[in-house]
């Protein structure tokens, strides 16, 4: 019987103690994976499933949730709200038993219900992450990298990665794109759906002072500093420009990151080891930024957003966001006009213009033109600025001879009226049919109380011509017609 408790005692210590390094093992860091390696979403996490962590422990790879049900493959700091690298922005997984994501010397996430297949098309032996966030696949026998994550960035650039002039940032919302150039740095905004048709709006040439570009030598490529700086190179190492950040030479601990925001913004930021502090910003006006009061809308600096026809309340001012691309419909396109004065262009030294003589001239040009949405005549210089996609936020000025001229298409803000006017036909409805059932109801209400009464003073006799007299007096009432 001792013996029997004492082999008992001890299988119970043995699964203890089991349990408890199964869950040490849980929490503990993966540095590298192998080939063989294989992961599912888990259900019960809500954000983010770490499946790699760098060796400072700042970095992490693995599932990140998106509104519930999808996710993304993403590289991660804990004190940044939006991922430092995904995937692929354009298209996502399902967040479910069915998407698995394995390594067989390949980095593979296979999603059959989405039709997602993504891989990295490598043959290498062990997938890491660098302590730069710097997502890897590296080969043992050949001590050589086969692919990383930072030859494809998202919109994120991170201290000491290379970017050259065939990647390009790319805004989370898809809007915003950051490129260069042959001797630039130039951010576009997406402004109509053609994938093509884009706007330049913010441009940083290179100086050339310490260094020339010289043709014939390849394209230009960017990279941040550890000294503080946004530097172009072209050959070796000495810049061709210095976009200096607010550390710029100045000793500092800690990571820099360079990102391209939902508002278009190019904002720095460094980590100090706590938090991440705004370390450079592209454009510091409002007004300067690609689109900060939305379609046929004036941003005037010192005054904020109004609507370009000044009728509409503030974030209602898109008369024709949702219509077609152009006017070149296969009938005549239906517009009406908005003139106002007191408006420029934004980014305007960015922009083709014509001189013409004459703001009628400047209008008639837009007028003819079925894909030109507006045009703004400076009085002053004669020059004429066509906007060949649909309005988006111009730029308010004290100049009342700057002339904007604006089509907007017949029936948007009629459809919205109409739709308005529904809505509120429908509540008035309601609150009628409620009233008149409460009147309905309060009047029964009076009509049985008076009818309980009249019943109590008459001795419950009920009410009308014909009382029930019982059977003498009806014996009575026969005698009498005899």
């Amino acid at each position: 019987m001792e013996g029997l408790c004492f082999r008992f005692l001890m299988l119970f210590v043995f699964v203890l103690c089991s349990h408890t390094r199964h869950q040490v093992n849980a929490t503990e860091q993966v540095l590298e994976l192998t080939k063989g390696f294989e992961a599912k979403p888990d259900s019960s996490i809500n954000s983010f499933q770490p499946l790699l962590t760098d060796p400072s422990g700042n970095f992490s790879f693995g599932f990140l949730r998106l509104n519930g049900s999808r996710l993304t493959l993403a590289v991660t700091h804990p004190n940044l709200t939006d991922p430092l690298w995904v995937f692929d922005p354009t298209r996502t997984a399902s967040w479910s038993h069915k998407t698995k994501l394995f390594f067989n010397g390949s980095l593979v996430v296979s999603d059959p219900s989405s039709r997602v297949e993504w891989s990295t098309h490598t043959n290498g032996d062990r997938l890491v992450l660098r302590n730069d966030s710097n997502l890897q696949v590296v080969s043992t026998s050949s001590s050589s990298i086969e692919w990383e994550s930072f030859d494809f960035p998202a919109n994120t650039l991170v201290e000491n990665q290379n970017f050259t002039s065939t990647m390009a940032l790319v805004s989370s919302n898809g809007l915003y794109s950051m490129r260069l150039g042959r001797d630039f740095i130039g951010l576009y905004a997406k402004v109509s759906d053609d994938s093509h048709s884009q706007q330049f709006y913010w441009k940083h040439s290179a100086l050339q002072a310490k260094a020339k570009i010289r043709d014939g030598s390849g394209p230009i490529h960017a990279r941040i500093n550890p000294n503080g700086y946004l530097g172009m190179y072209q050959t070796g190492t000495v810049p061709v420009d210095v976009e200096a950040f607010n550390s710029f030479q100045r000793p500092v601990n800690g990571l820099m990151i360079l990102r391209l925001e939902s508002d278009g913004n190019l904002r720095g930021y460094l980590w100090d080891g706590a938090r991440w502090a705004l370390n450079y910003e592209a454009i510091r006006e409002t007004c300067d930024l690609p689109n900060p009061c939305g379609p046929y809308s004036l941003c005037t600096p010192g005054s904020g957003c109004s609507c370009i026809d000044n009728s509409t309340v503030i974030g209602e001012c898109s008369h024709g966001g949702s219509g077609a691309a152009d006017f070149c419909g296969g009938k005549t396109e239906k517009f009406k006009t908005v003139r106002r004065g007191g408006v420029e262009v934004p980014f305007k030294e960015l922009m083709d213009h014509k001189t013409t003589s004459s703001l009628g001239e400047c209008e008639e040009m837009c007028v003819e033109d079925c894909k030109c949405f507006g045009s703004v005549y400076n009085n002053g210089s004669g020059f004429c600025y066509l906007v060949n996609y649909p309005i988006r936020t111009m730029l308010g000025v004290a100049d009342p001879s700057k002339m904007g001229y604006f089509k907007v298409r017949e029936g948007v803000g009629k459809k919205k009226s109409r739709v308005g006017l529904t809505v509120g036909m429908s509540l008035l409805a309601v609150i009628a049919l409620a009233l008149t059932v409460a009147i309905v109801y309060v009047a029964f209400r009076i009509w049985s109380r008076e009818k309980h009464a009249l019943e109590g003073e008459d001795g419950g006799l009920s009410p009308g011509p014909y009382k029930n007299l019982g059977s003498d007096s009806f014996s009575s009432v026969e005698m009498s017609r005899r």
